[in-house]
């Protein structure tokens, strides 16, 4: 059984994203379907003092129809990684791994970046590399796979030689089982319960569905414990 994980590309993404990493065996990268505004493919959230708040990185608008996640440039006119270093710096120097991953991440962050689709990909295998997970990386725009919904995902996994597909909860909302039975790619849902650890200004009890920064830094190495914590079901 090859099991496929297919997944738009995300702003340091919540632990949630890499579980679903962990339990395939390739991710196949939706870089060349639509943006989603104010969607957390250029933003995501982290704890504040003050509760949560989201980091965001500003990208040039076009038409609608030409929004393609691989396509969108950030905007550099506004100092956006400085404000979002300053802002973990300010959040997070005092969480017990901050200093042990910072480096690292600031030297990610304050590159020169042009596309978003780059500087997602770039923390996403960052954090990866941190977490242990070790998975092949097929981009959707390198495979000669057309469709859409249902269709462009099965032809996804045909494309990588997967004959089975992991998807969220959520896929049962929209996705047509019977074309995935007809096509022989089995399904996998995520089973997946957000855990609770121990965070930065615990007064204000703890928040889960955070950006994966606020795992890392409060939980540094046994962030990998939670990846495991529930199995894929059928």
């Amino acid at each position: 059984m090859t099991i496929a994980v297919i997944h738009q590309p995300q702003y340091l993404p919540y632990l949630g994203f890499f579980h679903k990493l962990q339990q395939g065996d390739i991710y196949v990268v939706m870089d060349n379907v639509q943006f989603q505004r104010r969607g957390i493919q250029h933003r995501n959230k982290i704890k504040t003092s003050q509760g949560p708040q989201w980091l965001t990185v500003p990208v040039f608008h076009h038409s609608r129809d030409e929004e393609r996640i691989n396509q969108m440039c950030i905007n550099s006119e506004f100092p956006w990684a400085r404000k979002h270093w300053n802002a973990l710096v300010t959040n997070y120097s005092r969480a017990p791994y901050f200093h042990q991953y910072a480096p690292e991440l600031e030297a990610i962050l304050t590159r020169e970046w042009t596309h978003l689709c780059e500087l997602d990909m770039a923390l996403i295998q960052w954090v990866m590399d941190v977490l242990g997970i070790h998975k092949p990386i097929v981009y959707l725009s390198t495979l000669a796979v057309e469709g859409s919904k249902s269709d462009l995902l099965i032809n996804a996994c045909k494309a990588v030689g997967a004959n089975t597909y992991l998807s969220g909860s959520g896929g049962k909302r929209y996705m047509d089982l019977e074309a995935f039975a007809t096509a022989g790619i089995d399904i996998l849902w995520q089973e997946f319960s957000y855990p609770s650890y121990e965070q930065v200004f615990p007064e204000l009890g703890f928040i889960p569905n955070l950006s994966i920064i606020d795992t890392i830094f409060c939980c540094g190495s046994h962030t990998r414990n939670f990846l495991e914590r529930e199995l894929v079901k059928l």
